[in-house]
Formats: C-alpha cells, sequence, structure tokens
C-alpha cells in the first residue's frame, strides 16, 4: 500500500492509502485522522470531488470522532477514574498514583501541541485505564454473575474502539476498558447486558425481558442513554483543538 497526504482547509489533513483490493474509493476516521482508501490509479482530482460531494457527512464524522487533546488542563472524572496533569520542577514525565487517581507530571515548557508527544500521552492514558480497568471490571462482573446466578467463563480486557462489551457462544465475556469512562450505573448495565448474553445469545424479546429484570426494568432507559457515550478519551476540557 501506498500512502501520501492531502489538506483540506476545513477537514485538515486527510491520509491517503493506495490499496489494490479496493474497489472504490471510500472514506473512514481512525485515531482522530480522516483516511481514503483508493483503488490504484485514482487521481488526486477525483478525491477532492469526493470530499466536496461528501462534505457534510465528513465533517459530523471527524467532529464525532476528534481526539482528545491533552495538556494541562485535560482531566477525567468518573465514578472509576480520575486523571489530570501538572506541571512541575522535573526534567521527565513522571506519573503519581494514588486509588483510583493518576496524575501525570510534566516538565516546565512543555509543548503539547507536538503530535508525537499527544500520541504518546494517549497511550500513556489508554495504558492507565487499561490497567484500572483490569482491577475493576473482573471484581465487578463476578459479583453480578453470582447476584444472579449466571455464569460465564472468562473475561478479557481490551483496548478496543467497536464494541463496549461482547460475549461468546462459549460464554468468553470481552470488556472495553473504556467502560470506566461511563458512570457507573452505565458501566454495570454493560456488564449486565453482556451477562445476560450467557443465557440468550441473541437480542431478541426473551434477552430484553431477562435485561429489564436484571436492571429493575430500565433496559431500555438504560440502553439509550449509552447512545451519547462512545469508546474513546472525552474530548478536552481545555478547549484546545
Amino acid at each position: 500500500m501506498n500512502e501520501c497526504m492531502l489538506t483540506d482547509p476545513e477537514l485538515g489533513e486527510i491520509r491517503l492509502r493506495t490499496n489494490a483490493r479496493a474497489r472504490r474509493l471510500t472514506f473512514r476516521v481512525k485515531d482522530g485522522s480522516l483516511w481514503a482508501s483508493l483503488p490504484p490509479g485514482t487521481a488526486l482530482a477525483e478525491v477532492r470531488r469526493a470530499v466536496e460531494q461528501l462534505r457534510p457527512r465528513l465533517r459530523a464524522a471527524c467532529l464525532a470522532n476528534r481526539r482528545a487533546f491533552i495538556d494541562l488542563g485535560y482531566c477525567i472524572e468518573t465514578d472509576f477514574f480520575r486523571l489530570s496533569l501538572a506541571e512541575g520542577n522535573v526534567g521527565r514525565f513522571l506519573s503519581r498514583s494514588s486509588a483510583n487517581a493518576l496524575q501525570i507530571v510534566c516538565p516546565p515548557g512543555t509543548d503539547f501541541r507536538d503530535p508525537a508527544l499527544q500520541d504518546w500521552l494517549h497511550k500513556v492514558v489508554v495504558e492507565a485505564l487499561r490497567r484500572r480497568a483490569k482491577e475493576i471490571l473482573p471484581a465487578r462482573l463476578d459479583g453480578m454473575a453470582r447476584r444472579h446466578g449466571l455464569a460465564y467463563r472468562q473475561v478479557r480486557i481490551n483496548t478496543g474502539h467497536t464494541r463496549w462489551g461482547s460475549c461468546s457462544a462459549g460464554r468468553n465475556i470481552n470488556l472495553s476498558c473504556y467502560l470506566l469512562l461511563l458512570p457507573g450505573r452505565l458501566v454495570d448495565y454493560v456488564l449486565l447486558h453482556e451477562l445476560a448474553h450467557t443465557r440468550e445469545m441473541n437480542h431478541g424479546e426473551r434477552f430484553w425481558h431477562l435485561l429489564d429484570e436484571l436492571t429493575g426494568g430500565k433496559a431500555q432507559l438504560l440502553r439509550h442513554e449509552m447512545k451519547q457515550y462512545r469508546t474513546a478519551l472525552p474530548a478536552a476540557s481545555s478547549g484546545q483543538p
């Protein structure tokens, strides 16, 4: 695959990738960047025409998947995870942990606009989130399973962006570490959702009846509330782009 870049005044940098298997021009947003997959021989003029035709949809997709800008004003405050940054008299980045809180101490004059630094900070935060999720979620899932008489084989924590959780036919449960960014009631909803799949593998009427019992009649209400969240770090609180 060959890669190059196209800069758009509104959408910013669009990463172009030629794919020998691609049959048509397609766009997607990944990790905050807009990517275009091109069939061999696609001209830049054709890409620009496609951008203009799809601009409203591409704009909406970029806004929905905007990567958080992490600087001294960035923080996360949820029921299960807290993170902040502070400037310190240090020569390199340090971390301080206590209970469910993590503070990243930054050297004076740090240039947070450096893309490489942003990539590194995102990796640090996601890894901290993953470690905390491994401490919290398996124990919480096990407690709920015992309370409701539901059984699963094993649970794994991942950093996937596509699903909050999943349950296989073998009753193996996968959970996204990004669950810790949700309010506690929605964390529990997702755990109960996957536990319900250990008994009902589809989303049929019996599944929703069971989940409604497990959530005290709030399954549809919680399901609707989940739609305002996504599996990604929350947007910057400092107002930076």
